[in-house]
């Protein structure tokens, strides 16, 4: 086919260009620059014909419409739901054509043991058979789904450990470190990124830093990347960052830090010894670049209030220490000590829950909650958790927006959405989650780049593929070029926009009007299509 009188950004971060580009089968064959106009059209045409050059070639009308490489969503977390809903219409439908999953510590693999028995409830709601215990497993696994876009993936430490430690606060002995060391070379061979951790989750939150130093060197050997869910991303952020960093330096392997943040209006000041750090870290030569997401509110599990001590040996274990009297004593005090100000509660909200007496409560703060059920917040909070046994989801708005405008700006930032890939119906419509799954990659071009020039427009495309594409050493993606396959966007640069809400957030963006995922249409005409022509990157 060739895509006609497009507007071409083709991932370097160079202006647009007018240009034609004729796809061959899965790959860009020629890019024929054309003469005329830089500046986009305001009228278009989706319009069928020939062209003499090509005649067998259908020819696709572009006017007043730009192209960009397929978006790369650097930080996503699709793993199980891309088995259940392998069209995956929230990430294709604003233009991911490529999903980066198994970061935050948890993929989708090697899963044997406590780590196999921690996703059973998981596996049950959305309705998958666990077949397999590896990589090359789970691989086959998808493949069988055929996803509609292409899928990398790193291999989480949280796996690593659960499946040889299990779930307790301790430092692994010496064969379960080999254990470990074994798993991890076992997936870097089957295709893994690299190493990714979770260190606020369990059972990462009882790592100490050698160990992931350790199990990073693993990682390099394999020219492996490093990616961390720091340890705190709040009254601890820069020494957080100097372990990143640490790890970095020690084990001899790129660092990315994921969805670099100031949680808590009392950090927000810390932005400049963060971005100090990691720039003074860079000029020594290391290799240290972070994502983001283009929002002011977290999402993570409700639990996430919790001290570290209150998850250990799993969501059984806390339910029963959310029970016992002597316990839940010890941790109200410890919550409150920690957000000894009202108004917290009400700037968290409950975003899914699974049991059906709980609905009414998605969408609302922790406040309202408590409210509705007459109780005081933090009593609401542990209430809540032992009905759901302990796995619910919340969004948490704690940022400045100023400091993600100067985040977003940085040029070592890429873009990563922190979401799974959903459907508007079915198993992966679950409660009211974070918008971002939905809008991120509109929002940047419509919002920060369009809107408030924040970006240029090669700018944000840049952020958005190009950039992601060298830092996971992705070949033949991120960039429009001949011979590389045909992950494309064409979109409209005049309407591109986010319409996903916090109390909606089920809504593609406006202005995605065609998707090519390896030379086939995932969307077309604003509409998506049956194409499930994706790839797994090793």
């Amino acid at each position: 086919m060739i895509i006609k009188n497009i507007t071409l950004f083709d991932g370097t971060g160079a202006d647009g260009y007018p240009a034609d580009i004729l796809i061959d089968g899965e790959r860009i064959a020629r890019i024929i620059k054309s003469p005329g106009s830089r500046g986009a059209c305001p009228e278009r045409s989706r319009t069928g014909g020939t062209d003499k050059s090509f005649p067998d070639a259908e020819v696709i009308d572009c006017t007043g419409l730009a192209a960009a490489p397929g978006f790369i969503d650097i930080h996503a977390h699709s793993e199980f739901s891309l088995l259940v809903e392998p069209s995956a219409p929230s990430k294709i439908m604003q233009g991911v054509t490529t999903e980066v999953s198994g970061n935050c510590g948890m993929s989708a693999a090697p899963l044997i043991g406590e780590a196999a028995k921690a996703r059973r409830s998981e596996f049950a709601e959305l309705g998958i058979k666990q077949t397999w215990t590896d990589f090359s497993g789970y691989f086959d696994a998808l493949e069988k789904a055929r996803p509609a876009l292409n899928f990398a993936t790193y291999c989480g430490h949280g796996n690593l450990r659960a499946s040889v430690v299990g779930y307790v606060n301790r430092k692994p002995a010496e064969d379960e470190f080999r254990k470990m060391e074994a798993l991890l070379a076992e997936a870097m061979e089957a295709g893994a990124l690299g190493l990714s951790t979770g260190l606020i989750y369990p059972p990462g939150v009882y790592s100490e830093t050698g160990e992931i130093v350790r199990l990073a060197e693993v990682a390099a050997k394999y020219g492996g990347i490093y990616t961390s869910h720091m340890r705190s991303e709040g009254a601890r952020v820069v020494e957080a960052i100097e372990e990143a960093i640490t790890v970095g330096r020690e084990a001899g392997i790129p660092v990315q830090i994921s969805h670099l943040k100031t949680a808590g209006q009392a950090n927000w000041h810390k932005i400049s010894e963060i971005i100090d750090a990691i720039e003074k870290a860079r000029a020594e030569g290391l290799d240290v670049t972070a994502d983001r997401y283009p929002y002011t509110a977290s999402s993570t599990d409700l639990d996430a209030i919790l001290p570290a001590w209150a998850y250990e040996g799993g969501n059984a274990e806390e339910v029963k220490r959310l029970k016992d009297p002597a316990a839940r004593a010890r941790l109200r005090e410890e919550v409150l000590s920690g957000h000894p100000v009202p108004e917290y509660w009400g700037r968290v909200m409950i975003a899914s829950v699974s049991t059906e007496g709980n609905r009414k409560l998605e969408g609302k703060t922790l406040a309202e909650a408590a409210e509705i059920r007459a109780q005081e917040p933090v009593e609401a909070l542990f209430d809540i958790l032992i009905e759901e046994g302990a796995r619910a989801q919340a969004i948490y708005f704690s940022m400045s927006e100023d400091n993600l405008r100067t985040f977003l700006s940085l040029p070592w930032m890429m873009i990563g959405s922190d979401s799974t890939a959903r459907g508007i119906s079915g198993a992966t419509r679950q409660g009211k989650p974070h918008p971002r799954g939905f809008g991120s990659f509109a929002r940047v071009l419509g919002k920060y780049a369009r809107e408030e020039k924040l970006l240029t427009l090669p700018q944000a495309v840049r952020k958005l593929t190009g950039m992601a594409a060298d830092r996971l050493r992705l070949k033949d993606r991120g960039y429009i070029k001949e011979g590389l396959y045909a992950d494309m966007v064409i979109f409209n640069p005049s309407t591109v926009a986010d319409a996903a809400t916090f109390d909606d957030p089920y809504q593609f963006p406006h202005g995605i009007e065609h998707v090519l995922v390896n030379g086939r249409f995932a969307v077309r005409g604003g509409e998506q299509t049956k194409a499930r022509a994706g790839k797994i990157l090793k």
